[in-house]
């Protein structure tokens, strides 16, 4: 399992004169082995700090804690990554997690052999326990290239295997939509539109998976998003359903608006922009187009229409995490790719009054792009 991403990364760090690297930061462990962390409440208790990879003479090996072994997919035929893990709980000693991670590292350090020039580490994201490993077992004058964000442009084109993970992802939210569509209805609660979402995932994935964004009635005021709270749903409010999944370590993500009861004359001209403006920027993804040209042609269109414009970003990449490159703002000259999957989310918003968001997700092709969100964003 992510054999591909492994060989993309031993080619690149061997083309930079890298020879050895620690990776750190959960995204890039993610994207190197297939670890999923299950779904807890904050950090497990037993962490000694974050989930390692080392990387050595084209070898990768991945390090987590051992209740978290059966979330990494089966490396067994994976001639080039192997997994160790360290100890959590036991009732024989005190919990101390760091020290069996540290323990854990230095027996996978120890079997490298001596340090050569060309050591790489996601450097932003190492605790100081295991800088001072690296300074005891190699020179305490370490020398290292920071690879923090090396790693993004690699993850940017997706892999099949990628994709596969990606589509299961979007079938849920599209569920999870329906659900949404179902249950804004006056009378019921932003949290109650919530729970109804939540159950359909968990029904159709036979499992536990966190569900992100955003649940806001649109009078709150700040309505652009947020989670779900007691709010009361009123009879014409609007509703911004705007919902991630992350199931196998990847990220989906989708919005829609629903109206409780017939929409207002205001809210379907609202709605009917946000469309429009959505159809305009589907319409010029494909391969070469700068993104920071299409985020500028939605605000301009919104512009026109009379609208204000929306203040956040008019959409994103999306993989092993729910943001990553290219993002469609005003700044960025990153320049769309065959392989990419990204999200367009326009909207307009009156704080305190109503808001309306529609979002897509789609696979950059040679010819265009593919929607991989297929919910119904319809009044």
């Amino acid at each position: 399992m992510h054999q591909e991403q492994r060989q993309r990364t031993h080619a690149f760090l061997k083309n930079h004169g890298i020879f050895h690297a620690l990776f750190a930061h959960i995204d890039s462990v993610k994207w190197l082995t297939g670890f999923h962390p299950p779904v807890e409440v904050g950090p497990n208790f037993f962490l000694g700090g974050p989930p390692l990879v080392w990387y050595s003479g084209g070898h990768f090996t991945l390090i987590v804690l051992d209740i978290q072994a059966d979330s990494v997919a089966d490396l067994g035929d994976d001639s080039d990554c192997s997994l160790v893990t360290y100890p959590s709980y036991t009732i024989d000693a005190p919990i101390e997690g760091q020290q069996h991670l540290i323990d854990a590292l230095k027996s996978v350090l120890d079997q490298s052999g001596p340090m050569p020039d060309g050591l790489g580490v996601e450097a932003r994201w190492l605790p100081v326990a295991v800088w001072q490993l690296l300074r005891e077992t190699f020179s305490t004058n370490l020398e290292y290239v920071a690879l923090d964000d090396w790693l993004m442009p690699l993850r940017a084109i997706k892999t099949a295997e990628e994709l596969e993970k990606l589509r299961q992802n979007f079938r849920l939210t599209d569920i999870a939509h329906a659900a949404a569509r179902q249950a804004v209805q006056a009378g019921q609660r932003e949290i109650d539109v919530y729970a109804a979402v939540e159950s359909a995932i968990h029904k159709a994935a036979g499992q536990r998976v966190p569900i992100g964004n955003d649940f806001v009635v649109g009078y709150r005021q700040a309505n652009i998003g947020g989670w779900p709270l007691d709010y009361p749903i009123r009879e014409h409010d609007s509703f911004i359903a705007d919902i991630s999944t992350i199931q196998y370590g990847y990220w989906s993500d989708s919005c829609a608006t629903y109206f409780a009861g017939e929409p207002t004359q205001e809210q379907i001209a609202m709605h009917r922009t946000a469309l429009e403006a959505l159809e305009i920027a589907i319409g010029m993804v494909k391969p070469g187009v700068i993104v920071r040209d299409i985020d500028q042609a939605v605000r301009d269109f919104f512009s026109r229409a009379g609208y204000p414009v929306y203040p956040h970003h008019t959409g994103h990449g999306v993989g092993v995490s729910g943001h990553e490159t290219p993002r469609i703002v005003p700044y960025n000259d990153e320049v769309l790719e065959a392989g990419m999957v990204i999200m367009l989310e326009p909207g307009v918003y009156f704080p305190g009054k109503t808001g309306v968001r529609v979002e897509d997700g789609m696979l950059v092709t040679n010819d265009g792009a593919e929607l991989l969100t297929h919910h119904d964003k319809s009044l």
